[in-house]
């Protein structure tokens, strides 16, 4: 007898439906899989043996083709143990069931019969509703996740035989369904908070423009002065995730297998902190399927690399294509994947090996050669495509004993949000979601400084010797200052806060 039951497969993050093929025949008992499967879906034929015999059901005789098709493409993971085991009684009649021209089945089996969650499932479920799948049977630790996609049916089950059970009609499950909206609009609290930073208000200014228009940052200072307990305090001021964002991101982490157990939908920004040992495939995803690394788990979000000269040199390069682009494109001989990169970055150094050249406290015992050779750890097209380069000084002894005393998080974030929500309306029916990913087409139409601005760009082109893409950046910085202010026009104090966040350029 032959039994087809539908399923599906990921690939970057896009997805596609995979159909179980199971044929029976007499002869020798055994089974082969077929459609190019992996290690992980061979080795499913002894899971699935010994889940059905330890739920008390009796391994059907006789010889089992299995096909995954389509056949041309790569087949991974244990995600198709239910859907194979199902295949297996239904094509041996061992069991009977009515419903699966409409229905997809996920699940990995545990030999006890169980079935496991598996990796992927808010993409694969998305593109059931596109083929017009009425009905997913999935694992009961995934049917949260599945059940954020609208319009689908979230069968839950936990067994084998709770499986069994529900395709012969013997056990009634009702769909699983969550609150997208309740899930959405859930208040994310912080564990940190800016008001208790002391001093460094010239940062913390720098990273309410960067956050207000999505600005990349650079903040260089001696060490104890506090540039990673600001970078750290960043997300707490950036406007909350739309829910197309929280989707994206969502989905992201669902197929890196690194979904909160207990969160189905991710609604804070990402916060990605690398070890500056982290390898260029560990930044950018790779692999011989390419998986996603630090730049697309940090989509969305931000991604900050403390030690910034410390990385290895190839993975600050490979950093400037995703910089520039928004996405990174990975090609393996199996495949090429392309996945979204639109992040922040900020990153963290110290001015010299001791990180105490420049301070007025502390004497740098670095050689200037040895300065030298770290400084040139990082290469002018790099810090280039960084839009703020800030100085983060060490505090004076009256800001150490004092009370912290800024504002709160909160109060800087509602005036980001304000300055995002002008640029939403400005780039609406674009792909442009903030200043920062402006190409040069709009900074021409909504960058135009008034005249005095004007002679001070012209003088600040002429003194720090800027290139075209410097200048393109000065300019997207004094338009979210000027967001910021309220202001259609950019004035002549909006390039000036602008050209000292490019002064300190190393």
């Amino acid at each position: 007898m032959f039994i087809k039951i539908k399923s599906a497969a990921y690939l970057g993050l896009k997805s596609y439906l995979v159909e179980v093929e199971v044929d029976s025949s007499h002869g020798l008992p055994g089974q082969s899989i077929v459609g190019l499967p992996d290690a992980a879906v061979k080795e499913s034929r002894d899971r699935v043996k010994a889940a059905l015999n330890n739920s008390g059901l009796e391994y059907p005789g006789g010889y089992f083709t299995i096909n995954l098709a389509p056949a041309d493409t790569r087949k991974e993971g244990p995600m198709y143990d239910l859907p194979i085991a199902l295949g297996i009684l239904l094509a041996s009649e061992t069991i009977s069931s009515g419903i699966l021209e409409d229905t997809a089945i996920f699940g990995e089996l545990s030999l006890d019969g169980r079935v496991r969650p598996v990796e992927g499932m808010l993409p694969m479920c998305c593109a059931l509703k596109e083929k017009d799948i009425k009905r997913a049977i999935v694992p009961a630790e995934n049917a949260d996740e599945a059940a954020l996609v609208e319009q689908l049916e979230v069968i839950p089950v936990d067994s084998v035989n709770s499986a069994i059970e529900y395709l012969s009609g013997e056990k009634e499950i009702k769909p699983h369904k969550v609150d997208l909206k309740a899930l959405f609009s859930k208040e994310s609290e912080y564990d940190c908070d800016f008001s208790e930073v002391k001093g460094q208000f010239h940062a913390k200014r720098a990273l309410e423009v960067a956050a207000a228009g999505g600005h990349n940052i650079l903040l260089s200072g001696p060490p104890g002065a506090g540039k990673t307990m600001l970078a750290r305090r960043l997300s707490s001021i950036l406007p909350p995730l739309s829910l197309e964002e929280a989707l994206e991101v969502t989905k992201i982490y669902s197929i890196s297998g690194m979904l909160p157990s207990r969160n189905s939908l991710i609604t804070r920004r990402p916060f990605r902190s690398p070890h500056h040992t982290t390898s260029d495939i560990g930044i950018t995803g790779g692999g011989r399927i390419p998986r996603p690394g630090e730049i697309t788990l940090s989509h969305h979000g931000i991604l900050f690399m403390d030690e910034f000269p410390e990385f290895d040199r190839e993975v600050l390069e490979v950093l400037r294509q995703p910089l520039e682009d928004g996405d990174i494109s990975i090609c393996r001989a199996a495949t090429s994947i392309t996945y979204p990169a639109q992040f922040m970055l900020v990153a963290a150094m110290n001015p010299c090996p001791c990180g105490n050249f420049g301070d007025p406290a502390t004497e740098c015992s670095c050689p200037p050669f040895k300065i030298q050779r770290y400084l040139q750890k990082l290469s002018g097209p790099l810090l280039d495509r960084i839009d703020l380069h800030v100085d983060v000084p060490r505090l004076k002894k009256e800001e150490l004993i004092s009370y912290p005393s800024g504002e709160t998080s909160s109060a800087i974030r509602e005036r980001v949000s304000k300055a995002r929500s002008v640029q939403q309306e400005r780039f609406r029916g674009t792909k442009i979601s903030s200043n920062a990913k402006m190409t040069s087409k709009y900074v021409k139409k909504y960058c135009v400084p008034d005249s005095e601005a004007e002679e001070l760009m012209k003088k600040a082109i002429s003194h720090f010797r800027l290139t075209g893409r410097s200048y393109d950046k000065i300019l997207k910085v004094s338009r979210t200052i000027a967001d910021l202010d309220g202001s259609e026009m950019l004035l002549a104090k909006h390039i000036a806060e602008a050209v000292q966040y490019r002064n300190n350029v190393c």
